[in-house]
């Protein structure tokens, strides 16, 4: 009977699917997500255990921590408002959970400067067992707009074997038929490889299977499988997609876990450092009226979302990996106010020990639109540079920077700005410069001088 059942649905499924593309083929164009999505979600800390008086209380610890002015303006409920449907098929909110409603909540939410999120699953109910949107995506989404929603979280379970992108079309195409802006968020674990056709679908799109508030599940595991994934298998697993990242859709490596106490500081550090590089979604699963010290300072640092948030939307990518020892993550950023090109750069160290690490400058040559340098040809490069956890300018430097120790699974975030950059043959190098040691600080004068004439940002210089 069961077999009979399973195949019954899968011929439906696939005839409705047929007649779903015939429909629809636009691709998403809701003018929305032109930068990572922040905020909060309710999971990572609370699961199930959600009502009313919570999610007020954290909207009201979003806007007095100051969070919200930062930028963490969605404010999402994950799985477990819903109850029921009625007999015409509209969702009933847990009554017991939230007594005002859905659109009071909203109103109490938007009032506060904050937007309003909710989830569902792209499935015949959610993971909890709630009411899924399969099949029921047209008359969802016109109370999500009539409640004001303006996030959707899509989840991925009881999905009765439909191909993702078909059942994820279906719901993108219902949010573009209200008049509400609503950003899509699609939760499919990185089944089907989701980075591939999540652009024309949704404005991020999970790659992976749930994260988990540790640093590492289980490092025989492969990373695109991990279920549950620790942060570094979630890291692992963006290798080689960082590109499908874009304004408008990015990869997202699934919620923080800052501040639930499963990771060390440093750990934390390193969660959030790479998931803004890396133009993931940043949003926040901790409880934000119980904030400590050290969780508000990583949530906080102005200069690490400012990465996050640049309107060029570019991804950083893996540059230079020592197995099992540290990783060198890069990306452009945009130009700064001079019109100087920036690029940042994370130094991972993936050690259970204390090490410095040393960026070449020359690995940073395709985010400033430089060739790369080979056995015939090097490089004179010059950068500004500054630290962005240490929030200190750490001046020009020529060719390379070394840091000082970064603790087990810590890192080093630095912004680069782009002072000089000069290719050369490498016995035309040899000839006009000699050894580049001997003349280290007449080429810094001269990049001062240099940056001072073309109104470049520089700080300071500093001789090693």
């Amino acid at each position: 009977m069961k077999s009979l059942l399973s195949s019954f649905f899968i011929v439906i499924s696939s005839l409705i699917s047929n007649l779903y593309l015939i429909q629809y083929c636009d691709a998403l164009d809701n003018g929305l997500g032109r930068v990572p999505s922040m905020g909060w979600n309710s999971w990572n800390k609370f699961a199930c255990d959600i009502n009313e008086k919570l999610i007020r209380e954290t909207a009201d610890a979003l806007v007095s921590t100051g969070l919200r002015d930062l930028g963490y303006k969605y404010l999402n409920l994950d799985d477990c408002w819903q109850k029921s449907r009625t007999f015409r098929g509209d969702i009933v909110p847990d009554k017991n959970k939230f007594p005002s409603g859905m659109k009071a909540l909203a109103d109490y939410i938007h009032e506060r400067g904050l937007l309003f999120g909710v989830y569902s699953s792209a499935g015949f109910w959610t993971c909890q067992r709630r009411p899924g949107s399969l099949w029921r995506e047209d008359n969802d989404a016109q109370q999500y707009a009539e409640w004001d929603v303006d996030y959707l979280k899509y989840d991925n379970c009881y999905n009765l074997s439909i191909e993702s992108e078909t059942r994820y079309t279906w719901m993108r195409d219902a949010l573009n038929k209200t008049d509400r802006p609503i950003i899509y968020s699609i939760c499919n674990w990185g089944e089907e490889d989701s980075w591939v056709w999540g652009p024309k679908v949704a404005n991020s799109w999970r790659t992976t299977g749930d994260i988990n508030d540790v640093y590492q599940v289980d490092k025989k595991q492969d990373p695109r499988k991990c279920d549950p994934c620790g942060m570094l298998e979630i890291l692992d697993a963006t290798v080689g997609i960082e590109d499908y990242s874009s304004p408008g859709g990015f990869n997202d490596l699934d919620m923080l876990e800052v501040g639930n106490g499963g990771m060390t500081h440093e750990e934390y550090k390193t969660h959030f450092s790479l998931w803004a590089a890396l133009k993931s979604p940043l949003l926040i699963g901790c409880d934000v009226r119980n904030l400590t010290a050290q969780t508000k300072e990583i949530l906080t640092n102005n200069e690490i979302i400012a990465v996050n948030q640049d309107p060029l939307g570019k991804s950083a990518k893996l540059v230079l990996r020592k197995e099992g020892n540290y990783d060198i993550w890069a990306g452009k950023l945009s130009d700064d106010e001079d019109g100087l090109q920036q690029s940042v750069a994370v130094l991972f160290n993936r050690k259970d020990t204390p090490q410095s690490i040393t960026l070449p400058f020359a690995l940073l040559a395709p985010f400033f639109g430089k060739p790369k340098t080979d056995e015939k040809h090097n490089a004179l490069i010059i950068l500004d540079i500054r630290d962005l956890w240490l929030k200190k300018d750490l001046g020009i430097r020529i060719e390379e920077i070394t840091t000082d120790e970064i603790p087990p699974h810590g890192v080093v975030v630095l912004k680069t700005t782009l002072v000089m950059w000069e290719n050369y043959e490498k016995d035309r190098w040899s000839k006009t410069h000699g050894n580049i040691a001997k003349n280290k600080k007449e080429l810094l004068l001269h990049s001062s001088r240099f940056s001072r004439n073309r109104h470049h940002r520089v700080k300071g210089v500093i001789m090693e």
